[in-house]
């Protein structure tokens, strides 16, 4: 595996860490990651939540939390450390500040285009900006606002396929398209990319259901510098969910993986349980919202309350939640530390390199 650079960053592993929220990806996780040589990522989402201690409101609370995420996860590594930021929250704006005030080392924004990102850097600004993308019209989109607006090209672009857990970039009829597929979709972003190679070196990263060696391999071969890869890291020692949480991947069987509809308003790939068929039969409609957290959710239209579900999944009340997944979630047998993860992804793309 070679490394590559996120803008001034050299990356030593190519493997960057899914930021996956309510509570998933937080301080242990990432650092574990990054201490391998990747990129480990915080999630952004949610953060008012696990930080009821903090006096002040659910945003202020989103802004404390972030900081105090990123201060743990540097006293426990020297690595690489980003931040995961929905362009859908309500508080975008104040997360992306407080990353790059706290010197995060990247930021990843998706579920949404974050056009005006660059717009919040300083003359100081150490943090590297990555768009996470599912088509090469949003990349090429992307670059170009960035360059007329702003004389900014991303440092790097996540390109997430059909197959990635949680929010979906694609309409439920794309969802198992094969023109829409990741395989179909990294060599045109890669083309996008190579079109600015004059001016900036701009890796493809590729996202979405990859979950082996092989998978990696495969990837690289169609021109992605590196891999972002979120479930295989939940059944791990260091991932900050509970137990319970990491259990239903370990449980889990291919047909227990589906889409359902998110209140956030895009598709979303998740476990299915007994919250979900709670949520079919109506019976989990939330009567209140003091969050507000997404921009596009309507608590008097929304089927339930998916900031709750996911914070009480996190904490083991599958009751109440539900788990998002990559398609290949199912593939976990047991937990193992983030080392052994990685040995293993190491062995088998090596191995997959010597096959081909």
């Amino acid at each position: 595996m070679k490394s590559f650079f996120i803008g001034k960053y050299e990356i030593k592993l190519p493997i960057i860490q899914g930021g996956m929220g309510v509570g998933v990806s937080l301080n242990g996780l990432a650092s574990a990651v990054a201490n391998e040589g990747g990129v480990g990522v915080i999630s952004a989402a949610g953060l008012g939540l696990l930080y009821p201690e903090y006096r002040g409101s659910y945003p202020e609370k989103c802004i404390y939390g972030l900081g105090q995420e990123i201060r743990k996860a540097r006293e426990k590594t020297y690595g690489v450390i980003g931040v995961n930021i929905m362009v859908a929250l309500s508080n975008f704006s104040d997360m992306v500040r407080t990353a790059i005030t706290e010197k995060a080392d990247v930021i990843f924004a998706g579920a949404g285009l974050p056009l005006d990102l660059p717009s919040y850097l300083t003359t100081d600004s150490k943090t590297q900006l990555v768009p996470i993308v599912s088509s090469s019209r949003a990349a090429r989109l992307i670059c170009e606002k960035w360059s007329a607006n702003y004389g900014y090209l991303p440092d790097a672009i996540v390109v997430e396929g059909p197959k990635a857990g949680g929010h979906l970039g694609f309409k439920n009829e794309q969802i198992e398209d094969e023109h829409y597929s990741l395989e179909h979709l990294i060599p045109e972003v890669v083309e996008v990319a190579r079109s600015y190679a004059g001016r900036k070196g701009i890796p493809v990263i590729a996202a979405g259901g990859i979950a082996t060696g092989e998978d990696i391999a495969r990837f690289m071969a169609l021109g992605a510098s590196a891999v972002q890869m979120g479930s295989i890291f939940v059944p791990t020692e260091e991932c900050d969910a509970s137990v319970e949480f990491k259990q239903v991947y370990l449980n889990a069987h291919r047909e227990d993986i589906r889409i359902i509809q998110s209140p956030v308003g895009m598709p979303g790939r998740a476990f299915d349980g007994e919250f979900i068929r709670n949520v079919a039969e109506g019976k989990e409609k939330p009567r209140s919202c003091p969050f507000h957290c997404i921009k596009t959710c309507d608590y008097t239209k929304s089927p339930y309350c998916i900031i709750k579900a996911l914070y009480n999944a996190a904490r083991g009340n599958m009751k109440k939640g539900y788990a998002f997944a990559g398609g290949n979630a199912y593939l976990s047998d047991r937990i193992r530390s983030v080392k052994e993860v990685i040995e293993k992804l190491k062995a088998d793309f090596f191995l997959s390199k010597a096959l081909l």
